[in-house]
């Protein structure tokens, strides 16, 4: 195991651990052409026509599925689509989704359109208001009978400036027993993670999940631009870690974090190789100041992944000096 420190605001060290629908109609002039020299826009997209059979003539940003009416458990999945910057809200960009029932099959129903039988009754849009929101309610589908294939939900996106519809990562659960550390691994992160945390509220899960266009995805006509950019790229998943605290009120422990604080928001300040501890010190004294005005309701880590001339010993001790030397008290 590659060896990290965290330090916290709360120190602590660390091991870490670490598809599926072609537009009927016409594209007009303005919208981008498919046959780029690069090629489609999102690659190969088996059966991705469906998306429009049956399509409304009036899309809203919030849509009811017909799986709500089953006898099995509320799901509400809601966020925002942003554009490939991960900030700037996406106005008008159809989400189209389908997935199995409560018995983990895609059924049917008298009336559905015997073309799209395959992505069963289960199926809706939702296009994304002026602020770029959307939401979904829906019943939580199974995983497929006799599988070990995880519980999840098929989403395609189209966008208002490209000709092309495109799959993005399928929605899967994170307390999914069968969504296995290796799979997480093998996730392409097309659109960003794909992967649903839930809360509940009442009978009903509810999952806060926003989508990142052209992230991930072949021959977008747009690049990130990554120059300024270090740790965790838009859209990439946290890994999990088995923390070790170097300082503060849960020194020596293996406490988790987010078990032990995660009821309120927190923020997480990661730092790898090559260090500016004068930037980072300055950041620090910040947080803990927000900490201190906040109380309860923020809580703030530092995590230390340079893993140069790594000792766990002279590690933890130059945690423990930063911590006293910038009267480090509140933040756990």
């Amino acid at each position: 195991m590659k060896r990290l420190i965290h330090f916290g605001l709360f120190v602590f060290l660390f091991n870490s651990i670490t598809g599926c629908n072609g537009q009927t109609k016409q594209a007009s002039s303005n919208i981008e052409n498919l046959n780029t020299k690069s090629g489609i826009v999102g690659g190969p997209f088996e059966n991705g026509e469906f998306m429009y059979i049956g399509l409304p003539e009036n899309i809203k940003s919030i849509d009811t599925s017909a799986g709500w009416t089953q006898k099995g458990q509320k799901l509400l999945i809601t966020g925002t689509i942003y554009k490939l910057d991960g900030k700037t809200p996406a106005p008008d960009v159809i989400l189209y989704y389908y997935h199995t029932d409560i018995n983990g099959v895609y059924a049917g129903k008298q009336g559905l359109d015997p073309r799209v039988v395959r992505h069963g009754y289960i199926r809706g849009w939702v296009k994304s208001d002026v602020n770029g929101k959307y939401s979904i309610y829906t019943v939580r589908p199974a995983p497929y009978p006799n599988s070990n294939f995880e519980a999840h939900i098929h989403p395609s996106i189209k966008e208002p400036t490209i000709g092309k519809e495109y799959y993005i990562d399928e929605f899967v659960f994170d307390d999914d027993k069968l969504l296995t550390g290796e799979k997480r691994k093998k996730l392409p992160a097309r659109g960003g993670s794909g992967i649903l945390r839930v809360f509940k509220k009442g009978d009903l899960q509810i999952a806060e999940h926003n989508i990142i266009l052209g992230l991930n995805i072949p021959n977008y006509p747009e690049k990130i631009d990554t120059e300024q950019h270090s740790g965790l790229q838009i859209g990439e998943d946290q890994p999990s870690f088995i923390p070790f605290h170097a300082f503060g009120p849960d020194k020596g422990s293996r406490a988790c974090p987010v078990c032990k604080y995660g009821r309120y928001h927190g923020i997480v300040y990661f730092v790898g190789n090559n260090p500016n501890w004068a930037e980072i010190k300055k950041w620090l004294t910040f947080l803990e100041q927000q900490s201190v005005a906040r109380s309860k309701y923020l809580k703030a880590y530092f995590v230390y992944g340079n893993d140069e001339d790594y000792s766990k010993g002279k590690r933890q001790k130059e945690l423990e000096n930063i911590g006293l030397e910038l009267n480090i008290k509140i933040l756990p």
